[in-house]
């Protein structure tokens, strides 16, 4: 999967022939995305206040696309399907991305992986009669695609052969996702369900792993996280979703816009716990014996 989630968005929107009304409105938001993109990379800040100026740019950009191109000038396919063209909660999946920076997060290690990724779930062997275990094994892989990762790719191998010769040798690669956030313009119950058995499936195969939802606007009631292995919401607008009737109507859309943008005190708490999962040691089994428990 790409590290460029909304611009792969935008390319696809613009070549989509169901869009062909809005391809000039779409090709202006690519511009503006190329130039929101440009002033990212160029930001000499560090830590909350890299944090800080790098919302302020979310925010403006996503009011020019969702308020005065979408919101305003789109057509009625645009506003109706810019859910699942991935236009509006792409924009957060990228800018997420930037996130993990060394201006940003201290400590990562060369060569780690981020961005949106298939994320490893389980593994499981599945052979087919007693002979087969003889033979290749047959490897069930488990995966889940995931909106923000920090993590790394593995490969691995097995064979019932110790010199693991080719034709009874199975290999593959997996992305062990050590963090991972789903991201969601509108957080309704149904999809606090859906987060909470993907965070139980993911920590499965990686039982220290992290996994987040970050929301901007809520549909549901908040719950106590600590019922499930979601280890944090985080409601970037602070806001509830519009009611029905508001959400068509341009003047409603701009004035939650201007009410509630993106919290950058919101989003410092997020890159907080993330630092604060790359600083600590997930495992140690000496600290068992001074400490005088497992855990």
């Amino acid at each position: 999967m790409g590290l460029t989630p909304h611009r792969d968005k935008l390319i696809a929107a613009i070549n989509n022939p169901k869009a062909k009304d809005d391809k000039s409105l779409l090709e202006e938001a690519f511009k503006q995305f190329e130039l929101w993109s440009s002033e990212l990379t160029k930001l000499s800040s560090k830590g909350d206040k890299r944090v800080e100026e790098m919302t302020s740019l979310l925010n403006s950009y996503k009011d020019f696309l969702e308020v005065d191109l979408i919101a305003k000038k789109g057509s009625s396919f645009l506003k109706r399907q810019k859910g699942q063209l991935k236009l509006d909660n792409s924009v957060i999946e990228e800018f997420l991305i930037h996130l993990v920076h060394d201006d940003v997060l201290t400590g990562l290690p060369k060569g780690i992986e981020t961005g949106s990724q298939t994320a490893f779930m389980s593994l499981t062997f599945r052979p087919s009669s007693i002979d087969a275990l003889t033979e290749r094994p047959e490897i069930v892989l488990k995966q889940k695609d995931q909106d923000f990762t920090i993590g790394k790719s593995i490969f691995y191998q097995f064979s019932p052969n110790e010199k693991f010769e080719k034709k009874v040798t199975a290999n593959g690669k997996l992305f062990l996702a050590v963090l991972a956030a789903e991201v969601k313009v509108n957080y309704d119950k149904t999809m606090f369900q859906e987060c909470a058995g993907t965070a139980s499936r993911l920590k499965q195969g990686c039982p220290l792993s992290k996994y987040y939802a970050l929301v901007e606007y809520l549909d549901m009631k908040p719950e106590d996280v600590r019922l499930t292995d979601i280890d944090n919401v985080f409601l970037l607008r602070k806001a509830k979703r519009l009611p029905f009737e508001k959400r068509s109507v341009f003047e409603e859309v701009r004035d939650q816009h201007k009410d509630c943008p993106i919290n950058s005190d919101v989003m410092k708490m997020f890159v907080k716990e993330m630092q604060e999962f790359i600083s600590a040691t997930w495992y140690d089994a000496e600290q068992a014996l001074k400490r005088g428990s497992f855990s």
